[in-house]
């Protein structure tokens, strides 16, 4: 965690944190309007005050801007500022934010270097962490990106005494996932409150799945506990479900599913809705079976006629199950009925 900084007050260290890592140069700072209404002036000022040249780039937040249009833009950005390969991007605000800067600094000029500045609770636990970037496409979530790690990042954590409390439950809901996953700490004080121990403690349960599988292909897929689903919830309602709520969804889905199937521990299911509910996040869906099996079907774990799915096995114990594609109408249908 040697360049993942997690504090209160970074912001206005900001510049000095990344001189630190990368010289003086000209920065494209990305933001969008509501974060940057709060914070971009904040960010500005001590990145020119430690000798940076800033340039702000700031568009209408929400998953439906993470697109193609606003990809376009950003990198058009770049380009009508000089932006080169000595430069950077800074991005500062949720995981849309942070999921297009980094794809726009991965593609520009063949690759730029970039730094997260997440300001949700969310992104500070999940997003920003492991160098996953991308943008939406009609077909599905996340679609369209590349693997490209920042040069740092930089969590200041009084950001979320703005964050709205829909959407600081977004980010519990990736905090509950890590313990399902096996992280005992986090199980044992998640009730408690959330705190900055408890983000780091996060921070640290995904780097220990990302180190050694940056690209995806081994034990990091892990991470992916109520994602099919959960992505397939965002889809199919346009994206009005945020993605922690999603998430929560698909993991109570998944454990609902594979009790049924037997793969899953007798009460697994129950305990989990417990801890879900109890943050306020929703357990299940209205939306149709059918509906989410065509929004799933473009999964990025889908591998030809497989899929692969994370199941819990017990609280704090989960392992991927590969599945023939033609069984996931079933599984879901067990899981969110």
């Amino acid at each position: 965690m040697d360049n993942i900084h997690i504090d209160s007050g970074l912001l206005g260290k900001c510049g000095e944190i990344i001189k630190g890592y990368h010289e003086p140069c000209r920065v494209a700072l990305v933001t969008d309007y509501t974060v940057g209404a709060l914070y971009v002036t904040t960010v500005a000022d001590s990145l020119k005050s430690a000798g940076f040249e800033v340039f702000i780039f700031a568009f209408e937040g929400g998953e439906q801007s993470k697109n193609l249009e606003t990809y376009g833009k950003i990198l058009e950005f770049f380009a009508d500022n000089e932006i080169t390969r000595s430069d950077l991007a800074v991005a500062l605000g949720g995981g849309v934010v942070g999921d297009l800067t980094g794809f726009a600094a991965a593609t520009y000029m063949r690759g730029i270097n970039y730094v997260q500045m997440p300001t949700t609770l969310l992104s500070m636990v999940d997003s920003s962490i492991g160098g996953k970037t991308s943008i939406d496409l009609d077909a599905g979530k996340n679609l369209c990106g590349a693997f490209h790690q920042p040069l740092c990042v930089i969590s200041s954590v009084d950001t979320l005494e703005t964050l709205d409390k829909k959407y600081y439950n977004d980010g519990v809901a990736e905090i509950i996932k890590y313990a399902m996953l096996g992280n005992d700490r986090i199980m044992q004080s998640l009730e408690k409150g959330i705190d900055c121990e408890i983000i780091k403690e996060a921070v640290k349960t995904k780097l220990s799945f990302v180190e050694g599988d940056e690209f995806d292909r081994g034990r990091r897929r892990m991470l992916n506990l109520g994602h099919t689903v959960g992505h397939a919830v965002e889809h199919a309602s346009r994206y009005a479900i945020p993605h922690g709520h999603a998430v929560a969804i698909g993991m109570c889905a998944m454990a609902r599913a594979g009790e049924k199937l037997g793969i899953t521990e007798e009460g697994t299911s129950s305990e989990l809705e417990r801890l879900v509910s109890g943050f306020g996040l929703p357990t299940t869906t209205i939306i149709s079976p059918d509906d989410l099996l065509n929004s799933a079907l473009s999964d990025k774990k889908r591998s030809g006629d497989n899929i692969d799915l994370v199941f819990p096995i017990s609280f704090g114990k989960c392992e991927i199950k590969t599945f023939p594609v033609e069984k996931l109408g079933e599984i879901i249908s067990l899981g969110v009925k």
